[in-house]
């Protein structure tokens, strides 16, 4: 097994749940190293962790941290929180159960798809929406008490290379110190910017390159049992209900139209939401709770989620934009995936098995792919998207979309010609 060399510093949490304290360089041995302990990388850690895999996990924050994200899931998200083993906990502390989302187009058009009239059987008629400082923060509690180790401030600044294949991680502590870390296998769940993907293989920028300003807002008036989105020529809004008065608020527009942003994130923030139809007023009393937080860009994929000994997770293997809102889902069902060929990877050293993570995630995830590019690009042109959405609620489809958008309503109910005739003419 690999050997994982790292200093027992203050940002050192123990298998325990408890803090290290500054000292001496230890020696940690590990047959997983996990970059990034968001939704994916700590899903993936507390499966491995359950099954007896020695894992250690770095992040460059310190938990529990804020994050932009839109913070929604949909039943499918809840079915994978069960599985895990968290869902009544993060429901405890505040998550908040949402029906469906309702979309609002340039021209007035709007539709609405609840969970519950999708028809299929979902884990449950509800969703959850779910702060990410609450979200992950039980994530990475649920690994470490399954077994996991994880080391916060540390970041991935590089793989360790072992001949053509990966070998470990070369991080960095808060302190400038530099070390190697090794193990059999390396996954990079390290975000949109995956150090670990950048590593392995081309990680590509496509066309639309979308930034996302995200805020908690208390006070947003007409806040329902649905997340919304509120579409313009020129980006759209995200208002998702986070309970306990506040509500996360994204604002995503292209990469041209960004620069008047940089040093004055609040104020470009409020004055573009404010040009939507019917925001402002929504808005007038609104304060804001946490501050705006920026990401981007997205449309960003990785050529390679696979290297020997390596895979990629979540957002470093691809994302193309926040507008389905399922990016958690996405992250949670590839460590799900990931999980056993791990185990037979470590066991059956040679044989190939990480190889095998592409062909399933594709299969997994190919039909939503082009589902999230045809919304994406459809956007792109505001009369056809109206016309769409007015189509979509008055013919009664837009529950279905709704639960393919959420991952457990098969792609195919949309792919076929006869629901697409129906949206088009």
């Amino acid at each position: 097994m690999g050997m994982a060399m790292v200093g027992q510093r203050r940002s050192e949490r123990h298998l325990d749940g408890s803090r290290g304290t500054r000292g001496s360089l230890g020696v940690r041995s590990a047959d997983v190293l996990i970059a990034g302990a968001g939704p994916g990388g700590a899903a993936a850690a507390l499966r491995l962790a359950r099954a007896g895999v020695r894992v250690l996990m770095v992040d460059r924050a310190t938990f529990p941290r804020d994050k932009a994200c839109s913070e929604y899931m949909s039943p499918e998200g809840a079915r994978h929180l069960s599985a895990l083993g968290v869902l009544e906990a993060v429901e405890e502390q505040g998550g908040r159960q949402i029906l469906g989302t309702t979309v609002h187009a340039p021209r007035g058009s709007s539709l609405t798809g609840l969970f519950a009239r999708a028809g299929h059987a979902a884990f449950r008629a509800s969703g959850l929406s779910v702060s990410r400082r609450l979200l992950d923060g039980a994530l990475v509690e649920a690994a470490q008490r399954a077994g996991a180790t994880i080391l916060e401030g540390v970041t991935a600044i590089g793989v360790v290379r072992d001949g053509a294949a990966v070998g470990g991680l070369v991080v960095r502590d808060r302190d400038g110190a530099v070390r190697e870390l090794r193990a059999p296998i390396t996954v990079g769940a390290d975000g949109l910017r995956s150090v670990v993907a950048r590593e392995i293989g081309s990680r590509r920028p496509a066309r639309l390159r979308r930034y996302a300003f995200v805020a908690h807002l208390s006070g947003v008036a007409g806040l329902g049992q649905t997340a919304e989105l509120h579409v313009s020529a020129r980006g759209y809004i995200g208002i998702n209900p986070l309970g306990g008065g506040l509500a996360n608020v994204a604002l995503v527009v292209p990469h041209t139209e960004v620069e008047p942003s940089k040093g004055r994130a609040e104020p470009f923030f409020f004055e573009r939401l404010g040009r939507f139809s019917g925001i402002g007023e929504r808005l007038r009393s609104a304060i804001i709770e946490r501050e705006v937080m920026v990401t981007g860009p997205f449309d960003a994929w990785s050529r390679r989620v696979t290297a020997p000994g390596a895979l990629l997770l979540g957002d470093a293997a691809d994302f193309f934009d926040p507008f389905t809102g399922e990016g958690i889902c996405a992250a949670f069902r590839g460590a799900e995936l990931a999980e056993p060929l791990i185990r037979a990877a470590l066991e059956r050293p040679g044989t190939g098995a990480l190889a095998e993570y592409a062909r399933r995630r594709r299969a997994a995830f190919l039909g939503k792919w082009v589902i999230e590019r045809a919304i994406g690009y459809a956007m792109l042109a505001p009369g056809f998207f109206d016309r769409s959405v007015a189509r979509l609620e008055r013919r009664g489809l837009a529950h279905t979309l709704i639960g393919v958008t959420g991952d457990f309503v098969p792609p195919r109910a949309v792919l076929n010609p006869v629901f697409l005739s129906q949206v088009v003419f």
